[in-house]
């Protein structure tokens, strides 16, 4: 990689280094992985009427998505067996409430046009159940295939171009098999939001907590001048923070990815909160957001597919919860973009093959999106925890050697707490 996707440290931290996290709720987990899913057993589960649920599902499918050229989940009473791939697109388009905060991307000749500037595919593996999800970088430079659009035309393969512009060549049908040609995974499920409808979903559980390092963040592309320290972030400031690049320590396309893994660890905190998981009124004001929000497979309609997921899922602990970038190298055309790195990928997927547990190698304070934090010291001493025997029913720890990453591969996984790297030197 070049300087450009390589930063180095800087500054003085205003937080330190390392937190952990207990594991989530099943609810509270699947809200994380997947705003509908979430929705579908959230309300189902706190004993809303079941004709709710089911008028979510139906209003759900409205929009689905057929996904070509990939094999379907066939439903089933239990838990979805062996593994599952999940594709979360978040697209840029310009919508009408939102369209000042995007610039010149929504004043030229392409703001009809959307791209998928987020790519995130969910990789549920099976016994034991893990999850690792991978994000892609929009600047990626790869060829595209061959897709069929929404009015029936074809559009043509490409031997190079970059990611986000799958999109605009077929809609999530075409994001879904460019992410399966590059990664050789099978996507049977997807769903697309938006980033305006990210704020809809924010604010439907009453806003975010993020944490802000370095001396904070200034941007004026999107609009923000924070203080370093933490925030509770909604309405357009949840638009502002993920798509803030230029807010962050090296500005680049790959700090942003790492920022934007920080806002998906501090949601699901909230999601399992009290404050989210024990008010039925807040889980269904969540419920039919999501549904009025996102655009899914016609795989993901299905009720009882959205009930595999969660009981694959639910008792995932934090740790082994695994947010990992796609490994890129320096575009040696353009050292603005990147090229798939598919030696060091190729150890990745052979991990996710062979089930085994991820160690990140990566120093996250090397990214330049984020900083490792430490939770609050507190005055007074705390005694040792004594060891004790696992109490019946709980999810053991993993027994296996984890497999070391590339160094080249930054990620974290869910346990772990993180602050935006701001590109605010702090004072003294």
């Amino acid at each position: 990689m070049s300087s450009t996707h390589r930063p180095g440290k800087r500054g003085r931290r205003t937080v330190a280094r390392h937190g952990e996290l207990s594991s989530p709720s099943p609810v509270g987990f699947v809200l994380k992985l997947l705003a509908v899913i979430v929705a579908v057993v959230a309300v189902s589960g706190v004993g809303v009427a079941a004709y709710a649920t089911y008028d979510l599902t139906a209003s759900f499918a409205d929009d689905a998505v057929e996904l070509q050229g990939q094999k379907s989940v066939p439903p089933d009473i239990g838990a979805i067996e062996g593994g599952v791939d999940i594709l979360l697109v978040g697209t840029d388009e310009c919508e009408e409430q939102y369209a000042y905060l995007f610039g010149a991307r929504c004043t030229g000749a392409d703001a009809g046009g959307q791209l998928n500037d987020v790519n995130m595919l969910v990789h549920i593996s099976d016994n034991p159940r893990r999850v690792t999800v991978v994000s892609f970088p929009r600047d990626l430079m790869l060829g595209l295939p061959s897709c069929t659009r929404e009015d029936g035309s074809t559009s043509s393969a490409t031997s190079k171009s970059q990611i986000n512009e799958a999109w605009g060549r077929g809609g999530l049908s075409c994001v879904a098999r460019t992410i399966s040609d590059l990664s050789g995974q099978n996507i049977p499920l997807a769903a697309k939001v938006s980033f305006g409808n990210v704020i809809n979903i924010t604010d439907a559980i009453g806003g975010v907590d993020v944490c802000i390092g370095n001396g904070g963040i200034k941007d004026k592309y999107t609009g923000i001048n924070w203080p370093a320290g933490p925030r509770t972030i909604q309405g357009v400031e949840a638009l502002q923070f993920l798509r803030t690049r230029h807010g962050l320590e090296n500005g680049s396309d790959l700090a942003r990815i790492s920022n934007q893994q920080q806002y998906m660890s501090s949601l699901a905190r909230k999601l399992v909160s009290d404050e989210v998981l024990s008010d039925p009124a807040t889980l269904y004001k969540l419920a039919t957001t999501a549904v009025d929000n996102i655009t899914p497979s016609k795989s993901l309609t299905n009720p009882m597919t959205l009930v595999q997921i969660a009981l694959a899922v639910k008792d995932v602990p934090f740790e082994d919860i695994v947010f990992v970038q796609y490994p890129v190298l320096t575009d040696p055309a353009d050292v603005n973009r990147v090229v798939p790195d598919y030696d060091s990928a190729e150890k990745l997927w052979e991990a996710l093959a062979a089930n085994e547990p991820l160690e990140v190698t990566h120093d996250q304070d090397l990214t330049g999106g984020v900083i490792v934090a430490d939770p609050p010291q507190t005055e007074t001493p705390v005694d040792p925890v004594p060891t004790t025997e696992p109490t019946e029913g709980a999810t053991p720890a993993p027994s296996e050697t984890a497999v070391a990453l590339p160094n080249n591969i930054p990620g974290q996984n869910a346990a772990q707490q993180t602050c935006s790297a701001g590109n605010v030197r702090a004072n003294g």
